[in-house]
């Protein structure tokens, strides 16, 4: 599994850094970057939940 984020939707409010804090992490920016190329299998439900979660619909699994 990878996900995405579009930076021009992206509110950088860190709920996805919440569901999943080796997935997604925020510079002092406040910049969203995705940690690595693939999401490990055992983090692949907490991604599922912070895609569902994003309130502006920023993140997508692909």
């Amino acid at each position: 599994m990878k996900v995405t984020v579009d930076l021009d939707q992206c509110e950088a409010n860190g709920i996805c850094v919440g569901y999943a804090p080796d997935v997604f992490e925020l510079d002092d920016d406040d910049q969203l970057h995705i940690i690595g190329q693939e999401v490990p299998a055992e983090l692949e439900d907490d991604v599922r939940d912070a895609v569902l979660q994003c309130p502006k619909a920023a993140l997508k699994i692909v």
